[in-house]
């Protein structure tokens, strides 16, 4: 049996019982005496448990599908063009920042860096030359003893010289930088995907991809807030009936349904809506020192922080369905049931949370329902029931 059709039925007991009440009893058909002195045709009034309507905090949470991702993915490529010797790691374990992960056949690199140095000592020998020469000019030109064009043609060559040295040590640097990049180094600690090329293949520089490497510690998971969700909490929290943390709580929950131990942090809300879905792009950081978590899964995104504040909660089964909407029975001054039609909210736990009708301090009858009637007289039980419990929206 449904939820909803119960309450209809709960709903519809008092009727009966009413009608139950209204017919004589056989003692007053008989003489118009009753076997006792109850109010319901010598009937003791039934017996009730009540809740006080007590305001306070309630936590709330908010549910959402997400994926996780590394907090870091980098494609490792080569930087120059080469032989690829050989591959240094184990696919799919974790390597760290620095550790060499390719080796390309360093012997043309080693050459060219050969050449480059020997440039640099050509250089450096023409431009003493050159410097040497200028240095004779200097006082041979003071005492008029060579011409003008002589003595700036060894400036010049001075000069030229010079420069060549520069040029020659750039390509020295640049041919020791090539060498270095034939060990081709992970960028980053994390875990390495699979190797695409295998030893012996002709590396092409960037343009082919080694491999990529992941970091999992810690662990992204991205999610989509939708647009009117995002609206209504704004309104709420303006209206004060919603507050917010200037950062939430996040805890996951796995396929298996099961929460992952470590809560992370949300870290990242987008300001534009997707116009194909509707939604915030927003990111929360989990730790996952022991990798539990895997980039790719779809997990639940709990976002735990927020409050109503001076919330009213009552047990679901206290809340009946009418005609006119749900209701609830409280006892009134004169210890009579009173029907009193109420606008509930989310649930929470195995509550309803109460946005109107109930003022602080009104005694709610959670138990015994099924036995009453608007005005009709109860009692109410000396153990009373347990205040509702706060629990997840």
């Amino acid at each position: 049996m449904s939820f909803k059709r119960f309450v209809l039925m709960s709903a519809a007991v008092p009727v009966t019982l009413v009608v139950a009440a209204c017919s004589p009893t056989n003692g007053s058909e008989k003489g118009g005496k009753g076997g006792g002195h109850g109010p319901m045709g010598g009937m003791p009034p039934p017996e009730v448990t009540v809740a006080a309507v007590k305001p306070q905090a309630l936590p709330v949470t908010f549910e959402y599908v997400g994926h996780t991702a590394g907090s870091r993915e980098v494609e490792v490529r080569a930087r120059v063009t080469g032989i690829l010797l050989k591959r240094n790691f184990t696919e799919g374990t974790a390597v760290k920042q620095g550790q060499s992960l390719f080796t390309i056949d360093p012997a043309p690199f080693q050459a060219a860096l050969a050449k480059a140095q020997a440039d640099v000592a050509a250089a450096e020998a023409r431009f003493e030359q050159a410097q040497r020469n200028a240095a004779r000019m200097k006082p041979l030109y003071a005492e008029k003893a060579v011409s003008q064009k002589e003595h700036d043609d060894a400036v010049s060559a001075e000069a030229i010289t010079a420069a060549d040295v520069k040029a020659a040590k750039a390509r020295l640097t640049e041919a020791r930088l090539n060498l270095e990049y034939t060990r081709v180094e992970s960028p980053i600690s994390g875990v390495a995907t699979r190797a695409v090329p295998s030893e012996g293949t002709l590396v092409s520089g960037p343009n082919v991809l080694l491999t990529s490497v992941v970091q999992v510690d810690p662990m992204w998971v991205n999610f989509g807030i939708p647009d009117n969700d995002q609206a209504r909490l704004q309104k709420e929290a303006q209206a004060g009936r919603l507050s917010i943390p200037k950062q939430f709580e996040v805890e996951l929950r796995l396929a298996d349904g099961s929460v992952y131990p470590s809560k992370g942090r949300l870290n990242f809300s987008d300001v534009r809506i997707a116009p194909a879905t509707g939604t915030r792009e927003a990111r929360a950081e989990v730790p996952n020192a022991q990798g539990g978590l895997r980039p790719g899964q779809f997990v639940r995104v709990i976002l735990k922080g927020a409050t109503i504040p001076n919330a009213v909660t009552i047990p679901q089964r206290a809340v009946l369905e009418g005609p006119q909407g749900k209701f609830v029975y409280l006892v009134n001054d004169k210890s009579q049931a009173e029907a009193r039609p109420v606008e509930a909210g989310e649930w929470s736990g195995d509550s309803w949370v109460i946005t109107s009708g109930l003022n602080a301090g009104e005694r709610v009858i959670v138990d015994g329902v099924l036995k009453l009637a608007p005005g009709a007289p109860v009692k109410v039980a000396e153990k009373q029931a347990e205040k509702p419990v706060l629990g997840k929206k």
